[in-house]
């Protein structure tokens, strides 16, 4: 199953495309949406849809996970990139992909076993989980951590769900 991750920022959106098949994660490609701080909200957010539209027509992956927001003290960025966040779930939506979302400290225990691991600390999980992996960006490596968080949760839910279905 091709599974896309999305790390959600209004200035930086990473990506991430990770085949499962098992308990066997390969890494397939990550990348980083970078959009100018100058130009305006709408543009920015219109730039960031069209970038993960043209992922997922690029790499038709079945299911996408994304992570969750975490409030901050800033009222207004949490508000702004809660229109980022929907700007890019959008684009799986309209494709008809299923979408999951994660907690940061869920995505980084899931990579790391630590809920409060830094992303130098992600960054090297994904490299040793995923041999093929040496892109530099941290947004990129957060995003394949949601894809692989995604993975381990939803082989887990369905095998749950076939062995309840065994037992009745």
């Amino acid at each position: 199953m091709r599974i896309l991750g999305l790390d959600p920022g209004l200035r930086r959106t990473g990506w991430g495309v990770v085949d499962a098949d098992g308990d066997r994660l390969h890494f397939v490609d990550a990348g980083c949406v970078d959009v100018a701080a100058g130009t305006s909200l709408a543009s920015r957010l219109a730039a960031l849809h069209e970038a993960v539209m043209d992922v997922t027509d690029r790499f038709s992956p079945a299911e996408a996970a994304v992570e969750e927001i975490f409030v901050n003290r800033n009222a207004l960025s949490t508000l702004k990139l809660g229109q980022a966040r929907g700007a890019i779930l959008l684009a799986p939506g309209l494709r008809g992909i299923p979408v999951a979302e994660y907690a940061a400290s869920l995505v980084k225990k899931s990579v790391t076993g630590s809920g409060h691991a830094g992303k130098e600390q992600v960054r090297a999980m994904v490299g040793v989980l995923l041999p093929g992996f040496q892109l530099a960006s941290l947004d990129a490596a957060d995003a394949l951590a949601v894809a692989i968080c995604h993975s381990h949760r939803s082989r887990t839910e369905r095998l749950w769900l076939a062995s309840a279905g065994a037992a009745e």
